[in-house]
Parts: C-alpha cells; structure tokens; sequence
C-alpha cells in the first residue's frame, strides 16, 4: 500500500458480528488454527469459522478448556468441526511441538492470545512475559507453519494471517535496544503496548516476505471487549480503562462483536491476497502521526505500529533470540 493508496472498507462496522461476517459464507475445505481459543474473542472467532464449515484447531494452553470449548461449538453450530491442540506460546518447545506435529497444508492462522501482567515475570530465557507470548511465541508460530500455509495458499489461491493487536499499541512503540527490560523501568501497561505494537509489525513483514507464496497478514484491532485478558489487571490498569471508556474512546462490545473485524480480516474478499494493513471496526484504519493522542485517535493506528522499516528491524531481532 502506498501512501496514496485509498483506505480498505467493508460493509461491516462496530456493531456488526463475527456471524454477520460469515453469513453466506462456504469455509468448507478450509483448515484454521486460532491461538486461545478457548474463551473470549478466540472462542467466538473460532465459533464462527466453523459455523462456516471450517476445520478449526484450537490452539490453547488448557486442553481441559480447549475441549469444552470445542464441545460448546459443537452445541451451538451443529458442527463438529473443531480440534484442540496444546500450546504454550511462552514455552520454545511447546511451540515447536505444535508446528512439527501439523500436518497438511494450513490456509488460516488466527494469532489471537494474549496475555497480561500486573507486573514483572520472564520466560526461562529471561524474556519479558508479555513481549514473549503475545508477539515472540506467535513469530515463532508462524515461522514454523509458514511452509503449511504456503500449501493452503497453493491449494486454495490464498492463505492468510491475523494478528489480534489494540488500541494499546498506541501507547508504545517496540523498543529495539531494550525490548526485555533490562535497562527500563518496568510498567506492565507499556510492556503490553509494545507488544500489541509488535503484532502490527509482524503483519507488515510477513506480508513482504511471503506475499509472492500466497501469504499475506493483517492486524485488527478487536475494539473494548470484556475479556480473560482483565482479570489481571492493576487498579491503575482498571481506573484507566474506566477513564478511556468514560471519555469516549471505545465502547463496549460484547466478544462476537469483538470478534467481527477479526473474521473481517480472516475471509472478507476485500482483504484477499493485500496485507500489512490494521484493521478497525470491520475496516483498514487511518494512519496518525506517533505523537498522536490516543483519545482522540482511538480508532486510527500510529505510524510507529506499520513502519516498514521498524518491522524489518524487529523481525532480524526476534528471529536472532532463537537462534
């Protein structure tokens, strides 16, 4: 996309339902794999897909939730088209255990977990919790099914990628020379920020880098949903979410809302084969300046989270701490 490039839109918006995306919609043949699927926006994603006919794994670190995640789908679609397979994105091998063991081509990678800290924790390779599962564990999942995607796209003329970011991406930029905080003081806020910004960074180059396979990757922005993700949250974490609702800056949505422009991403025809755009509210979003305040902004991505350069830049560096 150029700069001159007029912003993608869809007939969908804020009100509009991960179900209302895929009405009328045949996924029958499509194999999909969604990251924390067992609850929230993953579920209802995941629900939606394969209301669609799709083949859906359920990607989760509770196989215990996993299963009666995919029972309730069952239930509620008539179908039984849902697995579940464990996985840890804050664990190497948990993560390399998943991609080893699929099999067959993948037309569909939903990187939709999350997590959240109240404060400081580390991976065993002393890797920030947050910046390690929400983006790391993801870079390495996709890394690891690429060559399964680029079957799918050989089989069904496309193969995409969505990565769940936020609004909080605005709140940080990606801090190359100190991305664990080793040097910084720690604030969970800007932790969760920077990685919400790194998973708008990993659709821009992938997209680059696999397009010409038939690959491309979108981030989405899922909009104010009540989620798992809160339960963690500090009281400064809460009485700012408060305060950012109270002004305006999002309202709430329910999760098959949440879920919609995630599905948006997933199979809307306006998004075939052209990545490296953050969606918002079923649409691609405009651009605001870095310096740009979030509460004014709230529905617009900031340079620093689709730079191309940055992304190239933070690619070579997570793909250096594994190896």
């Amino acid at each position: 996309m150029t700069a001159s490039s007029p912003l993608i839109t869809t007939r969908f918006d804020a009100t509009s339902t991960a179900d209302d995306v895929v009405a009328g919609v045949d996924l029958s043949g499509l194999r999909a794999v969604v990251t924390g699927a067992s609850s929230g926006l993953g579920l209802e994603t995941a629900r939606s897909l394969a209301r669609a006919g799709a083949e859906v794994t359920l990607a989760v670190r509770d196989t215990g939730a996993g299963l009666e995640a995919a029972r309730d789908i069952a239930r509620s679609t008539g179908r039984d088209g849902a697995r579940v397979a464990a996985l840890d994105l804050a664990d190497r091998g948990a993560v390399a255990g998943f991609t080893e063991s699929w099999d067959g081509p993948l037309h569909l990678l939903i990187n939709n977990a999350a997590v959240i800290t109240p404060g400081l924790a580390r991976t065993a390779e002393g890797w920030e919790l947050q910046f390690a599962t929400n983006h790391l564990g993801h870079f390495a999942l996709s890394l690891g099914l690429r060559d399964a995607l680029a079957a799918g796209a050989r089989e069904r003329g496309e193969a995409r990628i969505v990565a769940v970011s936020s609004t909080a991406h605005m709140r940080s930029p990606v801090v190359l020379n100190d991305l664990q905080f080793e040097r910084r003081e720690y604030d969970p806020q800007a932790a969760y920020a920077q990685s919400k910004t790194a998973n708008s960074l990993f659709a821009v180059e992938a997209t680059r880098r696999w397009a010409d396979d038939g690959i491309v990757a979108n981030a989405v922005n899922p909009g104010g949903v009540a989620t798992g993700l809160q339960r963690h949250f500090t009281q400064k974490q809460k009485d700012y979410l408060a305060e950012a609702e109270a002004a305006g800056v999002f309202a709430s949505k329910t999760a098959q809302q949440g879920a919609a422009t995630t599905l948006v991403a997933a199979v809307a025809p306006e998004f075939a084969r052209t990545g490296g755009h953050y969606l918002d509210d079923g649409r691609e979003a405009y651009t605001v300046p870095d310096d740009a305040e979030l509460f004014e902004n709230s529905h617009g991505v900031k340079q620093w989270a689709i730079d191309p350069d940055t992304a190239r830049k933070l690619w070579t560096v997570s793909l250096g701490l594994f190896v």
